[in-house]
């Protein structure tokens, strides 16, 4: 099976008071390698997400540069109007990204 092609690695979330996503900090691909961290709000990574590109939740492997170990990917999930960013397939009732740590 080949490997899916990611677009981003997100490591650990902010969020804001209103429990809505405030900005993630990120790896992103640039052609074959990776880009040092980023930080992307969370307009930004919803409209990325709405471009097509895929981002999944992740940690870098120390020493091992563009190596990560990953988990989940991200999902731009719609309920009552309203666009939730979720690593799960049920129906939230707001930004939630399951095990990626908080800063």
């Amino acid at each position: 099976m080949a490997k899916q092609k990611i677009d981003g690695v997100i490591e650990a979330v902010h969020y804001s008071p209103d429990g809505q996503v405030a900005w993630v900090r990120a790896y992103e691909r640039r052609g074959s390698a990776f880009s040092d961290v980023v930080l992307i709000s969370r307009d930004e990574l919803v409209k990325r997400l709405k471009g097509g590109q895929k981002f999944v939740a992740g940690t870098r492997k120390i020493f091992l540069a563009g190596t990560f170990e990953t988990s989940h990917p991200l999902k731009l999930a719609q309920q009552n109007g309203k666009e939730y960013l979720t690593i799960h397939d049920d129906q939230p009732e707001r930004d939630h990204l399951d095990g990626v740590p908080v800063v």
